[in-house]
């Protein structure tokens, strides 16, 4: 396609003596989409969640709970396309009746800028999305208020976005936060979700074991879950946590199970790694968040989005990558059990693609 279209005859009504104008392009132009409507092709109507991470760990994770798998997807150059090129890549598939469209940050590109560009991208290929999952890693906030370890899954019901600031007298920068509320889409599926746990266990460890059979390593680690006193740092001269002071352990109880425990509340979502203590607790105090994350606050003015964390770190000097696959695997089993209570609006769009095995 040469990006003209031919005018075609339009009347307004059907009365005689009506005035035949001629359709322009801007008739047919999604404004939201920046793109001829008739160009994007029908199959791209059938996606209407989007599930966003931000590492390979978490994309694996997240393909794994796949019902079924739509196959490649095509570039819009096979459409002869040309008012847009989306650089994003995609995986296609349904869980639970929804058809979803997978995508992941490029490598070593984090943050929020980067995910707000890469839904960007998203909605214009897919113009039928209308909710986001950021499903991934994070860092849990440890508190006597609530037990927060290794392995758990934090919701976030509200994102706050902590690494905004202004400078006041004596040049000093003075941190503020965007607090961005939940969807009601999201509000509801939560409550008809926490309402079946409390009557029932939550899904999760079904579905890993379901669904991560070929997948051992992103199983359960051995490493142990140490959480340490907030003023005692990660020692420059010791290469793990092994050789770490063992006195500067915080006590906490012995869980019953190793099943993951489920928190909701507000989530910390900003440009920098947290992984100092000290800080953490003064954000945590002042914001009254329970996880910290990089990505969240970039999608929520763009599209509805749900953070969902699986916590592989304290948000301290120990952090490590031991738990970060289990963590992203949590993560994902929850997402998939959050599908299967969430009403699907495609009246007349089964789960199948055209795109393919």
């Amino acid at each position: 396609m040469d990006g003209k279209r031919p005018a075609i005859d339009d009347t307004s009504c059907g009365y005689p003596g009506t005035i035949k104008r001629q359709r322009t392009l801007l008739d047919n132009w999604d404004s939201e989409t920046q793109r001829p409507i008739d160009d994007i092709p029908p199959e791209y109507h059938r996606y209407t969640i989007a599930w966003i991470c931000a590492l390979p760990t978490e994309l694996v994770a997240a393909e794994a709970m796949l019902d079924e798998k739509h196959g490649v997807f095509p570039s819009y150059a096979s459409y002869g396309n040309t008012y847009t090129v989306d650089t994003n890549t995609y995986t296609l598939g349904s869980i639970g009746g929804h058809n979803v469209v997978i995508t992941c940050l490029p490598a070593d590109q984090y943050g929020t800028n980067n995910a707000a560009n890469v839904v960007t991208n998203l909605i214009r290929t897919f113009p039928s999305t209308r909710l986001a999952l950021m499903v991934g890693i994070g860092g849990g906030v440890p508190s006597s208020a609530r037990d927060i370890r290794l392995g758990d899954v934090v919701v976030g019901t509200r994102t706050m976005q902590y690494d905004l600031g202004k400078i006041v007298a004596g040049a000093e920068i003075q941190r503020t936060a965007i607090a961005r509320t939940l969807h009601h889409s999201f509000g509801k599926v939560i409550t008809v979700l926490r309402a079946k746990h409390d009557r029932e266990s939550s899904h999760i460890s079904l579905i890993l074991k379901e669904k991560f059979q070929k997948l051992p390593h992103y199983g359960r680690p051995i490493d142990p879950d140490r959480l340490f006193l907030s003023t005692y740092d990660h020692p420059e001269s010791v290469a793990s946590c092994d050789d770490c002071d063992e006195t500067k352990r915080m006590p906490r109880r012995a869980r019953s199970d190793n099943d993951p425990a489920i928190h909701y509340g507000a989530i910390a979502s900003g440009n920098q790694v947290m992984k100092n203590a000290t800080e953490r607790d003064i954000a945590a105090r002042t914001l009254d968040v329970v996880c910290f994350e990089m990505e969240a606050a970039g999608i929520m003015d763009i599209l509805p989005c749900l953070p969902i964390r699986g916590i592989c770190d304290y948000a301290d000097s120990h952090k490590n990558k031991a738990w970060q696959r289990y963590a992203a695997a949590v993560a994902a089993a929850y997402a998939r059990e959050l599908l299967s209570v969430l009403p699907s609006t495609d009246s007349g769009t089964r789960a199948v693609s055209r795109f393919g095995p």
